[in-house]
């Protein structure tokens, strides 16, 4: 089950503080540009974590992130990732 597809606009939601990637990461917008497959569900155990989504950022960069990390955008209307 692939919650994104390639072109969805997201934003990184990591709400854990403690997690070296929120200060980094957490409220950007970025666009997703492949989706990529592996076997993690086998160590998971939740099909979903056999995804994982490339996305370009609203800073330049590009980085993975799994289902868990990724929600729909706050701002529908915000362009500055386009």
């Amino acid at each position: 089950m692939q919650r994104f597809s390639k072109g969805d606009r997201v934003r990184v939601d990591i709400p854990d503080e403690t997690d070296p990637d929120h200060e980094r990461y957490h409220g950007v917008h970025g666009h997703v540009v492949t989706v990529l497959t592996d076997d993690a569900e086998a160590v998971t155990g939740d099909e979903r974590d056999d995804h994982l989504y490339r996305v370009s950022l609203s800073s330049g960069e590009t980085a993975d992130f799994r289902w868990r990390d990724l929600r729909p955008p706050i701002d529908e209307d915000d362009n500055s990732t386009s």
